[in-house]
C-alpha cells in the first residue's frame, strides 16, 4: 500500500486530502473546500486509474467536507462516512458555515451539503489492510486520526500540523489542549515512520517531526497567552518563537479567541 496526498498549495490554511492506495483500489480521506480544488482531486484519482471504494471525513469543519458533492458526482458509487461524532458537528454547524462560506466561494461553494454515513466500527479496510481510526473512545473523538499499521504511517488530520501556524481557535480550555497533547502522544507511541499532518506547508518533515513541532507550539501558544496582555502582544511573541512561519492569519483570529478578543464556535 502507499499513500499520497493533495495540499491545496496557496491555500494551505485548509486541509489537505490523502490518498490510501492497493493494487486496485483506493480510500481518499477527507474532501476539499472548494468545487475547483475538489475538481482537481478528482483529477488525481481518475489518474491513478484505481476503484475509489471509500471516501472518509476525518473532521467536521467545511475544509474537510465542502467539496463532497464535487466528488460525489464524479464517484457515485463510492461509500462516503465519517465518525459520529464528525456526522453530529456537520449537522449542527453546516448551514451556518455555507453561509458564512457561500458568498466568498462564489461558483466554488458546494452545490449541496453531502452529510457521510456513520463509519461502521472503528476501521476501514482495503484489500485486506486495516485502516484504525483512533480515539474514538478518548476524550476527544471528534479530534482522531488514522493509523495504518501495515505501512506504519498516520494520517494525522486536525490534531497535527507542520510549517504553519497552529489553529488554535477552536481548542479554547486548558482540558482542550492537554487532551490534544495526550492525542498527540498516542501518535507518537505507535511509532509510526510517516506522519501526514492534515495541515501544513513546504515538504512533509520525517518521522514524527510534525507531531513533535504541533505539541512545541501548543505549549508555547498556553504560555504566551497567559503573559500577554491582548491579543497583539500575543501575536508578537508567537511570531518571535516562530519567525517566517506561515498561516499568519490563523494566529491572528486564534489569538483574538484566546483573549477573549472575538467569539468563535
Amino acid at each position: 500500500m502507499t499513500t499520497s496526498v493533495f495540499n491545496p498549495g496557496e491555500q494551505a490554511i485548509f486541509a489537505i486530502s490523502s490518498v490510501v492506495e492497493g493494487k486496485n483500489d483506493a480510500i481518499l480521506i477527507d474532501a476539499q473546500f472548494s468545487a475547483e480544488q475538489a475538481r482537481k482531486l478528482v483529477d488525481k484519482i481518475k489518474a491513478s486509474q484505481k476503484h475509489l471504494t471509500t471516501i472518509y471525513i476525518s473532521h467536521g469543519d467545511p475544509d474537510f467536507y465542502f467539496g463532497l458533492d464535487t466528488l460525489q458526482a464524479a464517484f457515485p458509487q463510492t461509500k462516503i462516512v465519517a465518525t459520529p461524532q464528525t456526522i453530529a458537528h456537520i449537522q449542527e454547524t453546516k448551514d451556518e458555515k455555507l453561509k458564512v462560506w457561500g458568498p466568498q466561494l462564489g461558483s466554488n461553494a458546494p452545490g449541496k451539503i453531502i452529510v457521510p454515513q456513520p463509519l461502521q466500527g472503528n476501521s476501514l479496510q482495503l484489500e485486506g489492510h486495516e485502516l484504525q481510526v483512533v480515539g474514538l473512545d478518548g476524550p476527544t473523538p471528534d479530534r482522531t486520526f488514522v493509523w495504518i499499521p501495515s505501512i506504519k504511517t498516520v494520517s494525522g488530520w486536525i490534531p497535527v500540523v507542520s510549517g504553519e501556524h497552529v489553529w488554535m481557535a477552536d481548542t479554547q480550555t486548558a482540558k482542550s489542549h492537554a487532551d490534544w497533547l495526550t492525542t498527540l502522544e498516542k501518535i507518537k507511541s505507535l511509532s509510526p515512520t510517516k506522519v501526514i499532518p492534515g495541515h501544513f506547508t513546504g515538504k512533509i518533515p520525517e518521522g514524527v517531526t510534525a507531531v513533535d513541532f504541533t505539541a512545541n507550539y501548543i505549549r508555547v501558544f498556553d504560555e504566551e497567552t497567559a503573559k500577554a496582555k491582548n491579543s497583539e502582544e500575543l501575536i508578537k511573541a508567537m511570531k518571535k518563537h516562530y519567525p517566517g512561519l506561515g498561516g499568519e492569519s490563523s494566529l491572528e483570529l486564534s489569538a483574538k479567541v484566546a483573549k477573549g478578543e472575538m467569539g468563535w464556535k
